[in-house]
């Protein structure tokens, strides 16, 4: 700045008082701004490398009204207002720079990287012609390689990555591209060899190594990628990254030594976001020790952190799960709307944020938008699957028998086994082969060898890829593949999209469609049929009554119902719910609360372990009280797993809606304790309808919210009623399709056999 009015400023710099100089320049500015263009060209440059990208395009949009004919200027515009995400004043702004000189290279390459970050083709029109002029240049080669990349030019763009790194090997970001898009074209572990390779590259550079731990995870070697990461750690010293990628991988198989790691991280890197993020989220996973208080650290490490995590799938799912959990709705509700949220999970391959997003519907519009955000998913995994098909093996020799397979990292002590329980220990032997395929990442179960000595293959394998888990079920040949857990924990749902049995149904774990085109039908029964067409995906397969049947193991004598129900003992109606909080919401709870508010000394007993965080509470709390409920007459019960006895305190249970209760709704049945449902107009809205209607109870469901309060208060005011269902809930379910465990896999059975054969 060869001004002597800027010499103040001018030695700020150079003390190192970055600020400082910031203020005294623009102080300057403000007072004279008809100065020399160099000056604005470094004040502007010095802007766009400390990120304050605001400040830079205010100075230098002053800077073209008094010079509207230097290209510099316009270019360094150009620049910030890509920073700040607005492409099409960016692609203004450099047109101008470009139509002052045509031939200057600079605002060319600036607006191509536009077109690259709006994933616009046109930029390789742009890197093309600039080659021409620099082929030898490493980073142009690897933005025509973006560019053919965002075309799906693949091999082209593979072709210019690796020129990239060969005309300059120490090119990290070229790296990073050319495994990403072998991540993706190839999958994880043909994408190893080219880490390896960018490793030895580039030896010291942590993000490569970080790469190839996270590459081996990926590809389902995770002990491989846990012993690659201690073995860094040894190596190159105690980094927060090297914790974090271990806490990472340990998450699914050890999560109170993956928590170590994680405060391990966070400790040597405070100020890192993403580092306090994981840490957040594996707290809100940890079961062990206290849980409440866990879900409130995890609550507490999350709020001063959720504006500088991005807006990306993964921070923002995590942010919106943990919120959720503590009912905090208002700070849900800032991370998006349902369409912006769902779209966002889907279109970044995230489906089991999915899953959550079914409690957050409140329109027919929403419930059709929520279709289509499961369709983007599956077009997602439709194009990545087609470019790495599976090998199938010889059609087999018949023997007359179909050969089915279930699909579930659940089959073991879990309700998802309870459940599908009597298809395996019912099915005909004679016309039947069952194969199960498990992904389940702890120790074997006494329920996961049961059902493994009942069927005549059981193929358990944690640590693999998705491809390859598909490639071994192709290879054993079914006739059809039915998947039991949807995106849940564990499960690969994209597995499927392989097509790896020419027939494949969804059943039981994940109330909607799965958004895959490769699965072919929806197992449900005539209650949960949708009430209108374009709501299923698949092609219904109807069984011609329950849509599954309790097994012993699930529903026994353990737990005994107490009689007389709680309301004779207690001399009023106590409320409540098991049901889990990514169910609830808002109006939700105050519907809840309006039911209460309106049966004189009610009261409300929440069965949850996240009943011990005082978030949780308070939250719920807050709602009730604005429907007259105070908070004495809430009780919180903080458990897990040991819930059953807390029914006989409960006289009605209150569904969840809209996505309604499963297990739940029948545990409560099971253990004498009406359910009030809302019925709506897809799956998820009726599952408590199908428990509900076959077990004879249909003046329990309601169609609207008035008439959800209306059942409840009636039924509240009626302690005859009330004890009458408690004494013969049980013995009613026992006697409905519910209770008919043989006939169940008979009607399971007979469904797979027509579908088979047409």
């Amino acid at each position: 700045m060869s001004n002597d009015r800027f010499a103040p400023a001018e030695a700020a710099f150079r003390a190192g008082d970055r600020a400082e100089g910031i203020r005294l320049t623009a102080e300057q500015l403000t007072l004279d701004p008809n100065v020399s263009p160099r000056i604005y060209q470094n004040f502007t440059a010095v802007l766009i490398r400390g990120k304050l990208y605001d400040q830079a395009e205010h100075w230098a949009r002053v800077a073209t009204e008094h010079h509207p004919r230097d290209l510099e200027l316009w270019n360094i515009l150009g620049v910030a207002l890509r920073r700040l995400g607005r492409h099409a004043e960016g692609l203004k702004a450099l047109d101008r720079a470009i139509k002052i000189n045509p031939k200057n290279l600079t605002p060319q390459i600036n607006r191509g990287n536009i077109l690259n970050d709006l994933k616009n083709p046109a930029a390789i029109e742009i890197f093309t012609k600039i080659l021409r002029q620099q082929p030898t240049n490493a980073e142009h080669q690897r933005s025509l390689g973006r560019a053919y990349w965002f075309a799906g030019e693949l091999e082209k763009a593979e072709m210019r990555f690796n020129l990239a790194v060969k005309l300059k090997p120490d090119y990290v970001d070229a790296w990073l591209d050319l495994t990403s898009l072998a991540a993706d074209t190839k999958g994880a572990v043909e994408t190893l060899p080219v880490l390896e390779r960018a490793v030895a590259a580039l030896p010291h550079e942590h993000r490569m190594h970080e790469s190839l731990g996270v590459m081996l995870r990926r590809a389902g070697r995770n002990k491989e990628a846990e012993t690659y990461f201690a073995d860094l750690l040894t190596e190159l010293g105690e980094h927060a990254w090297i914790h974090y990628q271990i806490g990472l991988t340990l998450a699914d198989f050890n999560r109170d030594k993956a928590n170590l790691h994680l405060e391990k991280a966070h400790e040597l890197a405070p100020d890192n976001a993403d580092f306090q993020l994981a840490l957040a989220e594996s707290y809100s996973r940890t079961r062990s020790g206290d849980e409440a208080a866990n879900l409130e650290r995890a609550y507490q490490l999350l709020k001063p952190i959720v504006d500088k995590v991005g807006g990306g799938a993964g921070p923002v799912k995590v942010a919106s799960d943990i919120f959720v959990r503590v009912a905090d709705y208002d700070a849900a509700d800032a991370l998006g709307d349902f369409e912006h949220l769902g779209r966002l999970w889907a279109s970044n391959g995230r489906h089991t944020a999915l899953l959550s997003h079914l409690a957050r519907v409140r329109t027919s519009q929403d419930r059709d938008e929520l279709v289509h955000q499961h369709r983007i998913w599956g077009q997602l995994v439709e194009a990545s699957v087609a470019r790495r098909p599976l090998t199938y093996p010889a059609p087999r020799t018949p023997n007359g028998k179909i050969r089915v397979g279930f699909m579930s990292s659940d089959l073991r002590a879990h309700p998802v086994a309870y459940f599908s329980l009597p298809l395996f220990e019912h099915y005909d032997r004679e016309k039947f082969e069952v194969y199960c395929y498990s992904y389940y990442t702890g120790q074997e179960d006494p329920t996961q060898k049961r059902i493994a000595d009942m069927v005549q293959g059981f193929r358990w394998n944690p640590d693999i890829s998705d491809r390859d888990a598909a490639q071994v079920i192709a290879d054993d040949q079914l006739d059809m593949l039915i998947e039991l857990g949807g995106s849940t924990h564990m499960n690969k749902i994209t597995v499927m999209g392989y097509k790896p049995a020419p027939i494949q149904a969804s059943w039981l774990g994940y109330p909607h469609s799965a958004g895959l085109k490769a699965i072919d039908y929806l197992i449900v029964d005539p209650f949960m049929l949708p009430e209108r067409e374009g709501l299923l995906i698949e092609k219904p397969l109807v069984l011609p009554h329950g849509w599954f049947a309790l097994s012993a193991g699930a529903f026994n004598e353990r737990v005994a119902v107490q009689i007389p129900a709680p309301v004779t003992r207690n001399g009023y109606v106590t409320f409540g719910t098991a049901n889990n909080p990514y169910k609830y919401s808002r109006d939700m709870v105050r519907t809840w609360a309006k039911a209460v508010a309106q049966v004189p000394n009610s009261k409300f007993m929440f069965v949850r372990p996240e009943g011990g965080s005082e978030s949780f509470r308070k939250n719920l709390a807050a709602i009730f009280a604005e429907e007259g409920v105070s908070v004495d007459r809430l009780r919180f019960e903080a458990v897990r797993g040991a819930h059953l006895p807390f029914y006989n305190e409960m006289d009605i249970s209150l569904d969840s809606f809209p996505q309604t209760g499963g297990t739940t709704t029948c545990e409560s049945l099971w253990m004498g304790v009406p359910v009030i449902t809302l019925v709506g107009e897809t799956l998820f809205e009726r599952l408590s309808y199908s428990s509900l209607m076959n077990g004879g109870l249909p003046e329990l469901c309601a169609r609207d919210t008035e008439g959800f309060i209306a059942a409840a208060v009636k039924l509240g005011k009626d302690p005859d009623r009330i004890n009458e269902l408690r004494a013969g809930l049980r013995e009613r379910m026992r006697a409905s399709p519910i209770g008919q465990t043989t006939q169940f896999a008979h009607d399971f059975f007979g469904l797979i056999e027509k579908a088979v054969k047409g």
